[in-house]
């Protein structure tokens, strides 16, 4: 078993992370909607941290200092600046969190050790089946990504103590806007973004966002097509009441997508080494990905300092796929020794969620508190059915090698082997929130949200009729020392049903766990530095973990029997001088309790980003973006007494990217980026047994327009 030493201090993990943020917009119809405070390092405009509510992690309205957990935000400003066009780069340049990237259309995401399933629009939970993310959400229609990092059970319900994603709409603006960006980058890669927003009258606004984007790929045969479209409206229905409307369609279609990917070792255990742009995939098989979002919101002010309200989303997503696997080991000789799995995926599912809160202030004692409750309720529904060739000889043939295939393979009849699910989750919550200041330094937040998880209906012949529920208790206290220096503490505890099943297609039991945090926080040099100190602890029973070589669509689980992660995150970041501004990340993690999680996830995470605005020359600014991460190892055989005899390894490796941008004029400005500058080769991700490589160096230039 590897395990990484890299900067190891105690046996008590030690990190230095760094959030990322950009440019806030400056209109007051605007920041009213911005709920966090960020750190702005990009372009012209300068900005240290402002004080902001954070909506996604209590809905009491406080600001990231006043809040006892980890906040991070990735403004518009940076996802345009490095082209983050979609929800992977924007994590991947996320303190703290790690992205598998397993194949070209399926990604799961970590944090503190644990997959991502909580994910949020505006604020409103949306509950995930599975950890992954299909097709690609792209970030055209986000005004910012909030990362709550912990166990943010009080506002989702259920789920991990790893973090909490936050996606938050672009909103209709009372003065009129346009935006239009169109890019032209390497492998023929075409992006059109528009933007437009503008005022209806006094008290109605509305939105519209299009993008598309076309593009082949470094892969063999790989080819993307994107098409998002967005409207927005927010009203005034009366003086106190305010209703928004937002749709969002996204479609994503995939040509040779990869399903699985390479195999990493030979029949005599050494490592394969192919070109980047191998690929598994064949030339007839696709993967097309589409979602239909919408969301509806009424706000009513109750008083001065109350306001209760109703949220509901209505949001269906659909997959359409032939897919083309390959597994098997090869022959270091030959490169023979693989074979073909051809298979017809179809999903849908469709989520109808409601949510129901108010919250405000109350005085009690000489002092004045905060206060938040609700109700929300979830449905979710989905079926999947797979189907595969099992007559004609094409389901299953045997490859040639893939260091000279070219895709080419008879097309598969998938008419056999019927076999699937359909489920139907239910989940009902009450929740209650408060922040009771106890003196003017001490403040105590406490809450508890019940939840009722109900599944019913059969997956791959198996019943699935359960129910599970938990009370998940909330407390943490923050002081202030001073005006810019604050402590603060947490615990909470977690609580994950799991749609993954066991052996036997028996859905595995709910997830339980414990989570805490400790830290400082302080705003430093007449507010121009930011810094934050934590450490976690967190554990978990009963988490589901992959039965090697299962298969990617019919993939089956066992119940480790308890993970434990720790770690700590230090944060700094700021304007270093009236030109420079940059941040630094750097995470340290341990885990305890699963050698095969703790050897694929990177225990050392360094992530930088700094924008220099050159003093001479009006307009121009550069960037640089950095990532880098530790080595990580699987086991990929073991012989009978459990000793490790082939084992991947991927190296520890850093990625740069530099940012080049010229404004013109007012309105007319161009951005050139160069990623993976130092053309760095290494492996996507060792969640699966399989793997494939990065982008190489790659470049892309833009010109933007605004009004």
């Amino acid at each position: 078993m590897s395990s990484p030493q890299v900067l190891r201090l105690s046996k008590l993990s030690f990190a230095t992370s760094l959030i990322l943020s950009g440019y806030a917009l400056a209109d007051e119809a605007t920041v009213k909607n911005e709920p966090l405070e960020k750190i702005a390092v990009y372009g012209q405009h300068h900005k240290n941290y402002i004080t902001e509510e954070a909506q996604s992690a209590t809905k009491l309205g406080l600001t990231i200092k006043e809040t006892p957990q980890s906040i991070s935000v990735v403004s518009r400003a940076l996802m345009d600046d490095f082209s983050l066009d979609d929800i992977n780069s924007v994590l991947e340049s996320t303190p703290g969190v790690t992205v598998e990237q397993i194949e070209t259309d399926r990604t799961y995401f970590k944090a503190r050790g644990f997959e991502i399933t909580n994910f949020q629009v505006d604020g409103l939970g949306i509950p995930q089946s599975s950890g992954s993310i299909q097709g690609s959400l792209d970030t055209s229609i986000y005004d910012r990504v909030e990362i709550v990092r912990g166990a943010n059970g009080l506002m989702t319900g259920a789920g991990n103590p790893s973090a909490t994603v936050n996606m938050v709409l672009k909103k209709p603006t009372y003065n009129t806007q346009a935006n239009a960006s169109v890019s032209y980058g390497s492998w023929n890669k075409k992006r059109l973004d528009l933007d437009v927003s503008t005022p209806i009258n006094e008290e109605h606004a509305v939105r519209a966002v299009f993008t598309k984007q076309k593009a082949d790929s470094y892969l063999d045969r790989y080819e993307t097509d994107k098409t998002i479209i967005y409207l927005a409206y927010e009203g005034k229905l009366t003086d106190s009441t305010l209703l928004s409307v937002n749709y969002v369609n996204q479609q994503k279609d995939a040509d040779s997508p990869l399903w699985g990917a390479l195999p990493l070792y030979y029949t005599d255990g050494t490592p394969t080494d192919y070109d980047e742009s191998t690929s598994t995939a064949s030339d007839w098989s696709y993967w097309n990905n589409s979602a239909e979002q919408v969301y509806v919101t009424l706000e009513q002010n109750l008083s001065a300092t109350w306001v209760a309200r109703a949220r509901y989303a209505h949001i269906e997503n659909e997959q359409d796929s032939e897919l083309f696997y390959v597994y098997g080991t090869p022959d270091r000789e030959t490169e023979l020794g693989l074979t073909g799995y051809a298979s017809r995926y179809d999903y849908e599912d469709k989520h109808d969620l409601f949510d129901l809160y108010a919250s405000g202030k109350f005085d009690l004692f000489g002092q004045e508190h905060d206060l938040a409750f609700g109700v929300s309720q979830a449905k979710m529904d989905y079926t999947e059915q797979s189907l595969y060739d099992y007559t004609t000889g094409n389901g299953f043939p045997a490859m040639p090698s893939l260091k000279t295939w070219d895709g080419v393979m008879p097309q598969a009849t998938l008419a056999d082997g019927v076999n699937g699910s359909d489920i139907t989750n239910e989940q009902k919550s009450a929740y209650i929130s408060t922040r009771i200041r106890l003196s003017e330094p001490l403040s105590i937040l406490a809450g508890a949200r019940y939840t009722d998880w109900e599944t019913k209906g059969t997956a791959y012949g198996v019943a699935q009729t359960r129910n599970d529920s938990e009370l998940i208790p909330y407390i943490g206290t923050v002081y202030d020392f001073t005006e810019s220096f604050s402590a603060y503490a947490s615990y909470t505890e977690t609580f994950v049903p799991q749609k993954e099943l066991d052996i036997n297609a028996n859905q595995l039991p709910a997830i339980t766990g414990k989570s805490s945090e400790i830290g400082i926080k302080a705003q430093l040099l007449d507010d121009q530095l930011f810094v934050t100190f934590a450490y976690f602890d967190a554990k978990q029973d009963g988490l589901a973990i992959a039965i090697p070589n299962s298969l990617p669509d019919d993939t089956r689980y066992y119940a480790a029997d308890g993970i434990n992660s720790d770690g700590f995150e230090v944060e700094l970041s700021g304007k270093f001088t009236d030109d420079l501004s940059a941040s630094i990340s750097f995470s340290n993690l341990n885990i305890d309790g699963d050698d095969l999680v703790k050897d694929y996830t990177p225990e050392n995470q360094l992530k930088i980003a700094a924008t220099y605005q050159v003093p001479l020359i009006d307009g121009l600014s550069f960037g640089a973006n950095y990532r880098w991460q530790d080595s990580t190892s699987r086991v990929q055989v073991s012989d009978a007494n459990g000793i490790a005899s082939v084992t991947t390894h991927q190296d520890a490796y850093g990625l740069l990217d530099l940012m080049a941008t010229y404004k013109i004029t007012d309105n007319v400005g161009v951005t050139f980026n160069v990623n993976n500058t130092t053309g760095e080769k290494y492996l996507h991700s060792l969640y699966w047994a399989q793997g494939y490589y990065g982008a190489p160096r790659n470049y892309a230039l833009s010109v933007n327009w605004q009004l």
